[in-house]
């Protein structure tokens, strides 16, 4: 019941009615949107909430959603057609000749004229941290003003289920006056991780507890990653209670060790990133031919997308399916099968974040399954570039569109161990359909299962995975108009070889 127009089941057509049917199997938090057209970024999406057959622990006094998302008031189309006519449409922080003087007298000529010339021939801005702005940020669907409130008495235990269903955009989520406990990672209970701040990919969940001790009200402020704007709701006594609402942090540049490159080093790849094609050009500084834009998920109602001139419709991903999997395969330069040496070791996650200011952020590190489970050894190891063209703006994998891809094929039951590396200067959360991703990031025994794993600029991010859901299934990015313009592969999972 993965509801993926195109690969799992042909779609729900004006006018009908299709029931979903399906036992659970897990608890947790979870949440749905549409997978045809670009209707999720119009508003067709909600949450999940899967409770346990016993208590959940730790126990709590209060529950409640908080359902991230954007808004925009152009329609999802107009906003594709933008991009796909100028990359940076909706880049409202491009530098300015005063911005280059300030560089001059800070760093001198020499450096800015060869910062600037680097930028240059990667095609690329330090300004673009967001393919797209100017979003109304909403918590379960109100918008600053209106102020979403959730009610507590001092002393109770509130469980917050923080869940990303925006189309684009990432968060930074606090609660000033308040610790926040993550206790759960997209649906997966892990071991008790006190922070005061989390950054929430696009389509990852988080569930935390906060315990308000003072008669006081608490503004739950999440602020978009590129400093654009926030939303914000209110924990409080009683309604139409408020607490200061913090100001936005300044607007991040990206940097050369952002794009994994040591300035110094001049125009030299670091960490095996494929730096010409930095996602913003990935193939833009190669001399080969390159892909046509695919039209892959903006398609993603799988027919609904011609509307939108791109030559094929893309199967879409659901994400009430959400524990899901994935694997992306290519005609040429396929993803690299090979065998696991015994010798092979484990490779962490590269999300990077740690304490700032004596201020605790949550590390992918720092999430552990609260009990420890066996797993079996991967049997072959498999390769995937992420790629692109963000000047021409088309998103690939192993520098193939959907609509040029083969299916990626697995044995029932066989162990996989994947290697996502990231050679674009934009985050990926990478999701797959049907399967859980056992994300390495140095836990061992106790690594999370996850179904969205986020990828940053110019990192590599290894996960082991058991192909246990016979069937068809999507893999994509979960940046809706990155899956909508080549970033997706279809996953089949095919009854085991009798031996």
């Amino acid at each position: 019941m993965d509801g993926v127009p195109g690969i799992s089941f042909p779609g729900i057509k004006p006018g009908e009615t299709f029931t979903y049917r399906f036992k659970i199997r897990q608890s947790g938090t979870y949440w749905y949107h549409s997978h045809s057209g670009l209707q999720e970024q119009a508003g067709i999406y909600g949450a999940i909430v899967i409770l346990p057959a016993r208590k959940e622990r730790p126990r709590y006094d209060r529950d409640y959603v908080i359902l991230l998302s954007d808004w925009s008031d152009e329609r999802p189309e107009t906003i594709l057609d933008n991009l796909k006519k100028q990359s940076d449409y909706y880049n409202y922080n491009q530098r300015t000749v005063g911005d280059f003087f300030r560089d001059v007298g800070k760093n001198g000529l020499r450096a800015t004229v060869s910062d600037r010339l680097m930028w240059g021939r990667m095609r690329m801005t330090p300004t673009d941290i967001a393919d797209v702005t100017r979003y109304t940020f909403l918590v379960n669907g109100d918008n600053p003003k209106r102020n979403w409130t959730g009610l507590f008495k001092p002393g109770e235990k509130i469980r917050l289920r923080f869940i990303n269903g925006s189309a684009m955009s990432y968060f930074d989520v606090a609660i000033p006056g308040l610790k926040m406990k993550v206790v759960a990672a997209d649906g997966q209970n892990v071991k008790p991780v006190p922070v005061d701040k989390f950054r929430i990919a696009v389509a990852e969940t988080y569930d935390v507890i906060v315990q308000p001790r003072k008669k006081a009200a608490y503004t739950i402020f999440a602020e978009a990653m590129d400093k654009s704007g926030y939303a914000r709701a209110t924990l409080a006594l009683r309604r139409g209670m408020e607490a200061p609402i913090p100001e936005l942090g300044k607007r991040p540049l990206l940097t050369m060790a952002d794009m994994g490159m040591d300035h110094d080093m001049g125009s030299k790849p670091m960490d095996g990133m494929d730096h010409a094609a930095i996602g913003h050009g990935d193939m833009a500084l190669k001399k080969t031919p390159m892909p046509e834009p695919e039209v892959d998920h903006a398609a993603m109602g799988h027919g609904d997308m011609a509307k939108i001139k791109q030559p094929e419709p893309v199967p879409a991903m659901d994400h009430a399916a959400m524990g899901h999997m994935d694997m992306g395969n290519t005609k040429t330069k396929q993803p690299m099968a090979r065998k696991i040496p015994a010798s092979s070791k484990p490779r962490r996650a590269s999300r990077r974040s740690s304490s700032s200011n004596g201020i605790r952020i949550l590390r992918y590190s720092d999430l552990k399954t609260r009990r420890a489970y066996r797993r079996a050894k991967p049997e072959r190891e498999m390769e995937l570039r992420l790629t692109g063209n963000m000047e021409r703006y088309f998103w690939s994998i192993n520098g193939k569109k959907f609509s040029e891809a083969e299916p990626v094929r697995f044995r029932h039951n066989e162990r996989v161990r994947v290697k996502f590396v990231n050679t674009t200067m934009m985050n990926h959360p990478m999701h797959l359909h049907g399967h859980w991703m056992e994300l390495d990031n140095g836990s061992g025994n106790f690594r999370p299962r996850k179904h969205v794993i986020n990828v940053e600029p110019g990192k590599t991010v290894y996960f082991d995975m058991t192909a246990d859901a016979m069937g068809e299934w999507a893999f994509h990015c979960h940046l809706l108009y990155h899956m909508a313009t080549g970033m997706f592969r279809k996953v089949i999972v095919e009854p085991a070889q009798s031996s």
